[in-house]
């Protein structure tokens, strides 16, 4: 594919002086994977897709913008694929990116020339990938059969709008809420020349297709007066209608405004956007967006990426600058931005106050499932500020919900996932200096979810309280009698009990830090539970009964079997990260630690496209092979990954694919969130500076590295060698050099030393 990167915000002469949005490629992942690990493993149409769709906007910005090739709210269906030939909206979007979720709240205007035309494969019109612009702060196409060119960028909460008519001909903006209950609402007010929208939200998962307790609300302010305009529900147009509401029978509303572009083609459209009401929405597009420049818009999110981007900068090839910041980029859409510019924002849940924070931005979207391993602690290294902001965003949500939430989205508790990844993401920022926030408030609902049965049916059947934890706290682990029927993920025993014995880790670590001796100790203990799922004898996780008996029929390299999450048996067995060395006993020693390692990735048993095998590739460095973990990082970042539209081998998920490939490439990543430390892999690009908040800088330069040389033959950290395979966060935050020696072959002695760091 032809790399679709703006160069609009610097003259032609300076085009060698790129910065770093001008290297991102919004396209990649839009796309059905060309991996062969997706072809291998995926199972359904979503999971071979990136589900990526251009987000265009600000950094973890309220509302982002897209073109529109999909008309739906429907699970699982982004809004944007790129094999798509037409397009028949552009978006405010709140699309959780890479997902299978829906894009909720979301608004859609359709510019149309001629005869006014409403349903969306009517209006669709066809375009060229190769007249459309894509960067985060920009998007423009021409519409070929339309003969409009559309343009946007973004703010945080606003966007702004350019369309540009070609013909003569009557010239319309349909303006649609998606409401995915037939719930939307707009009114017209000619006199300003303006419309006021709101689409309401209804849960999914946890009480699906209640009311999330909130909407999506826009103001839309046109720069130019209304010829004309009318409503529309379902097929039947209403013209000089001003206002409609959906009865909530599935059936589109919307509405159309007819501009005169007979002396001037442009029509300027801005668009505010709050999830608190309709006031919100405009106070935000009046201190975000109060002129019609569209440069001066486009040139603001570009300063905003570049600041965003810039906190990394890497040496390397134009392909790999592309891979890295389009990775980069890909991790900096969630958690979002929820709270208005005056700080209001709808409380979380069955909370229906508004509230009103001064002292920290109010964040949704935790995909924490998937985030918790790499994408969140990314934030913790890169933006300390913003993730002690998460972190009291998600205590806020315990104290307005009742229970700390397990994997909060649309503003609402889910039991979407297994685990409790929340006390992962809180450890993790709180081990590494993180702090601004109420972790003393966090502890105690994270200590509720940890020891405390939720007794009440109808609030855990909302998603509140650990999943089967009394069983779990009865057996030290979930046996396979126990289903859940109570989540979306409805058995999963084996992988709920690894991920609480890693959760019950990372809640011990935060335990100790804050003096909590008894719980410290009670946890500890719990965090060796992974023991009674991990089969001694085969030296692979495995279903259990009640009675201890272990599952019958048992193949590790099953697929979708009930008792693993999303994968087999296998990929599941090294989700121990917190005691490596205690699961290199448990499978057997060492080196049958090492030949099981071998077999997943010779064998093609891996799956690097769903994340609970993240981590994997970087164990061989515990088992004192970290020549392993360089070989087999570089090739999954070479097969896994690319800079065509199809260069994702899996769903995103809320950043975390790209997070594991910006740490890959840079050449280290966090094995084990909780702990202050990262394994080194095999970096891809010949030097990373990474610009730290303190105001220090870290630098890795990886001499010699190339596609073949791509194992450490020697590190010098700071002038001093380095003999292990494992870097502390305090080490990087105090700055300095790392100096790696890159080779063709490798250096079996180097690293063979296991850190201390990996012990229990």
């Amino acid at each position: 594919m032809k790399l679709l990167l703006v160069m609009g915000l610097l003259p032609l002469v300076c085009f060698s002086q790129k910065t770093p949005v001008d290297y991102v490629n919004p396209l990649i992942g839009s796309a059905p994977s060309t991996t062969e690990s997706a072809r291998r493993h995926s199972e359904g149409a979503s999971e071979l897709r990136g589900q990526i769709a251009p987000a265009i906007g600000h950094p973890h910005g309220m509302t982002t913008w897209t073109p529109q090739t999909r008309a739906t709210e429907t699970k699982c269906i982004a809004p944007y694929y790129y094999n798509d030939p037409k397009i028949n909206g552009f978006r405010a979007t709140h699309w959780l990116n890479g997902s299978c979720v829906q894009d909720y709240g979301s608004l859609t205007l359709m510019p149309i020339s001629g005869k006014l035309r409403i349903a969306p494969a009517d209006r669709a019109a066809s375009y060229s990938h190769q007249q459309e612009v894509v960067s985060p702060s920009y998007y423009s196409v021409e519409l070929t059969d339309a003969h409009i060119k559309a343009e946007l960028s973004a703010t945080k909460r606003s966007g702004l709008l350019k369309f540009t008519f070609q013909d003569k001909a009557p010239a319309y903006l349909l303006i649609e809420p998606n409401s995915d209950e037939g719930e939307g609402y707009v009114e017209i007010v000619p006199d300003r020349n303006e419309l006021v929208v709101y689409n309401p939200v209804h849960r999914i998962y946890q009480g699906s297709g209640q009311s999330a307790g909130f909407s999506g609300y826009y103001v839309i302010q046109f720069e130019k007066p209304f010829k004309n305009y009318g409503t529309w529900e379902g097929g039947e147009v209403q013209p000089r209608s001003q206002k409609v509401k959906g009865a909530g029978n599935r059936v589109s509303v919307g509405a159309y405004v007819e501009i005169d572009v007979t002396t001037n083609p442009v029509v300027n459209v801005r668009v505010g956007s709050s999830f608190t009401d309709a006031a919100g929405a405009r106070t935000n597009l009046a201190n975000e967006l109060s002129h019609w420049d569209l440069d001066k818009v486009k040139a603001q999110a570009a300063e905003a990426w570049n600041k965003e981007l810039g906190r990394v900068a890497i040496k390397g090839s134009e392909q790999t600058k592309t891979l890295f910041y389009t990775a980069l980029y890909h991790t900096k859409h969630t958690p979002r931005l929820f709270s208005d510019v005056d700080g209001r924002y709808p409380g979380f849940a069955d909370d229906s106050e508004i509230h009103t924070t001064k002292e920290f931005d109010y964040y949704c979207d935790f995909s924490l499932w998937d985030t918790f391993r790499a994408g969140m602690p990314l934030h913790t290294l890169l933006e300390p500020q913003r993730s002690s902001h998460f972190m009291q965003s998600l205590v806020t949500k315990a104290e307005q919900g009742g229970w700390m939430p397990i994997f909060p989205c649309w503003n609402h508790f889910t039991a979407a996932m297994i685990g409790d990844h929340v006390a992962s993401a809180m450890a993790d920022a709180y081990a590494k200096g993180i702090r601004g926030f109420d972790v003393q408030k966090g502890y105690h609902y994270l200590h509720q979810n940890a020891f405390t049965p939720n007794a009440d049916l109808k609030s855990y059947e909302a998603g509140k309280g650990r999943r089967a934890l009394v069983s779990y706290l009865k057996y030290n682990y979930i046996p396979l009698e126990d289903s859940v029927w109570q989540a979306f993920h409805k058995r999963e025993q084996t992988s709920r009990t690894l991920e609480y014995a890693y959760d019950d880790f990372c809640l011990s670590t935060l335990a100790k830090a804050l003096g909590k001796t008894a719980d410290y100790e009670a946890l500890r203990r719990r965090a060796l539970n992974y023991k009674n799922v991990i089969d001694p004898t085969t030296g692979w996780a495995r279903g259990r009964y009640a009675n201890g008996q272990w599952s019958k029929n048992f193949d590790p390299f099953a697929t979708r079997v009930p008792f693993i999450t999303e994968g087999s048996p296998a990929q599941y067995t090294w989700f121990v990260p917190h005691d490596v060395q205690g699961l290199i006993a448990q499978v057997g020693g060492r080196e049958r630690f090492i030949a099981k390692l071998d077999t997943m990735f010779e064998q093609g048993k891996y799956w690097h496209g769903n994340e609970p095998g993240n981590h994997t590739v970087y164990l061989y460095a515990y088992g004192g092979e970290p020549w392993k973990t360089q070989k087999w990082v570089r090739q999954l970042v070479e097969e896994e990954y690319s800079t065509d539209a199809g260069g994702l081998s899996g769903n995103e998920d809320g950043g975390q694919m790209s997070a594991w490939l910006v740490f890959s490439m840079v050449g280290f990543y966090p094995v084990c969130p909780g702990k202050p430390y990262y394994v080194l892999g095999s970096p891809s690009v010949e030097e990373a500076t990474l610009r730290l908040a303190n105001g220090k800088s870290f630098q890795l330069i990886a001499k010699k590295q190339s596609p073949k040389n791509r194992y450490i033959r020697s590190a010098v950290l700071n002038g001093k060698p380095l003999k292990t395979a494992f870097l502390t966060h305090d080490q990087i935050q105090n700055g300095g050099v790392l100096e790696l020696e890159m080779s063709e072959t490798p250096n079996p002695k180097w690293g063979k030393e296991v850190d201390k760091l990996s012990s229990y």
